[in-house]
C-alpha cells in the first residue's frame, strides 16, 4: 500500500513557475514509477508527466515539454514537478499516481495509487 500527499499548488501568473510535490509513504517507493496527472473543469485527466524507479527515464506529455520537469528523490520518497512559463491551461487539479509495473507511464490505467490532488490556477 502506497499513500500518496501533493502539496505546493496554488495561484499563480502567467509566465511564473510552481514546484508540486508529492510525499509517499512505504518503504517500497524507489521500486514505482512516479507520474503527474491533471484534470481542468470538465475534461478528463490527462498525463502530464513520469519518471521511472531510478529516475533514469522521464516522459512528458507535448503540451508541457521544455516547461515542466518530474524528478524524485528516493531516500525522501518525494516526486517533484518544477512548473515553469506556465500559462492559463495549465489550470487545473494536479494528481500524483504510483504504477508498480512501471512499464506505460503515460498510461492513465496502469497506475496503481492517486493522491488527492493540489489545485493549481494560472492567471492571464
Amino acid at each position: 500500500q502506497v499513500q500518496l500527499v501533493e502539496s505546493g499548488g496554488g495561484l499563480v501568473q502567467a509566465g511564473g513557475s510552481l514546484r508540486l510535490s508529492c510525499a509517499a509513504s512505504g518503504r517500497t517507493f524507489s521500486s514505482y514509477g512516479m507520474g503527474w496527472f491533471r484534470q481542468a473543469p470538465g475534461k478528463e485527466r490527462e498525463f502530464v508527466a513520469a519518471i521511472s524507479w531510478s529516475g533514469d527515464s522521464t516522459y512528458y506529455a507535448d503540451s508541457v515539454k521544455g516547461r515542466f520537469t518530474i524528478s524524485r528523490d528516493n531516500a525522501k520518497n518525494t516526486v517533484y514537478l518544477q512548473m515553469n512559463s506556465l500559462k492559463p491551461e495549465d489550470t487545473a487539479v494536479y494528481y500524483c499516481a504510483a504504477d508498480r509495473s512501471a512499464k506505460r507511464l503515460w498510461i492513465r490505467d496502469e497506475y496503481d495509487y492517486w493522491g488527492q490532488g493540489t489545485q493549481v490556477t494560472v492567471s492571464s
